[in-house]
């Protein structure tokens, strides 16, 4: 099949209008026009509907435009690719995490990097599902746990905890839980038993409810469950990093945390060269070291 038609026909579905194609193509709309008839007698298919207005796909146009789409995102891909040097970094990164993770760590911490590479580009993917690095579903990971999948450059970057916390105003109308049993008098929040997450959090959960300690609300993500405790609903099971993010928050029962939980950062072997990866790597890892001070100094404080 013609790559100039594909790329006219790419241009034509993104505009919906052969003159605004034209125009960035430039190319006269007649041109244009003539391509995309040339490519429907090709195909023995209607591509596009006509109408005063504009263009509107058809059900075969949607099929095209879905093709060339994920191809023109290849290409992107693979052009910011070959054009990395070892001065700079820049093009598409796609990053998969948590949602915990990447909303309530990552995320706030992203305007460094982008203050040192402003040409990168973070595609941030948020799901608890665990994406195949080797087949480039994403470029780089941060799990809770070390990946499996073979042909992957991993490195451990921290550790964490999961732990009560609760508001300062919380704690100051309900008190202070001092022993376990003293939860029973207080309105406990976590993910919900059916969420997808870290095993040490289900296990505290079940640890609680063996001592007939309930959730009494629970949310998909951590991200909701610390809306409920920054709105003083209740005592919340949330990663350590949270506690540390939001000084007025108040950790409960420090004997009850979790175990550590590793946090690995991995990348496929064949992308190790990239000057995005490398640079994402390295924001990570001075991010952890600065941290870390900040974990040290509340301690002190």
């Amino acid at each position: 099949m013609d790559w100039d038609k594909l790329r006219i026909f790419h241009a034509v579905a993104d505009a919906g209008s052969l003159t605004h194609a034209g125009d960035t193509l430039n190319l006269s709309q007649s041109a244009v026009s003539r391509q995309i008839r040339a490519l429907e007698e090709s195909l023995n298919a209607t591509l596009f509907h006509r109408h005063a207005r504009g263009l509107i796909l058809t059900e075969q146009g949607e099929l095209m435009f879905d093709a060339t789409r994920s191809m023109m995102k290849r290409l992107d891909t693979a052009t910011a690719r070959i054009r990395d040097s070892e001065e700079e970094a820049f093009g598409e990164l796609r990053v998969t995490t948590t949602m915990g993770f990447g909303t309530l760590w990552l995320a706030p911490r992203l305007p460094a990097l982008y203050e040192k590479y402003p040409d990168l580009k973070i595609d941030l993917m948020l799901e608890e599902r665990v994406l195949d690095l080797p087949m480039r579903e994403a470029d780089v990971a941060i799990r809770m746990r070390e990946p499996s999948q073979a042909d992957l450059i991993r490195k451990r970057l921290m550790s964490v905890k999961m732990r009560l916390i609760a508001s300062e105003d919380y704690i100051a109308k309900y008190g202070k839980p001092e022993k376990l049993t003293d939860l029973v008098d207080h309105r406990l929040i976590s993910q919900s038993a059916g969420s997808t997450q870290v095993g040490q959090a289900s296990s505290m959960v079940n640890m609680l409810i063996s001592h007939d300690i309930s959730p009494r609300l629970t949310v998909n993500n951590y991200f909701g469950v610390l809306q409920g405790v920054l709105n003083n609903l209740g005592i919340g099971l949330l990663p350590d990093y949270v506690k540390h993010a939001y000084p007025n928050l108040v950790s409960v029962l420090p004997e009850a945390d979790s175990s550590d939980i590793p946090v690995f950062l991995a990348y496929p072997e064949e992308i190790r060269h990239s000057k995005r990866i490398h640079a994402f790597r390295d924001f990570v890892q001075d991010q952890i070291v600065e941290y870390r001070k900040q974990v040290k100094n509340q301690m002190l404080d």
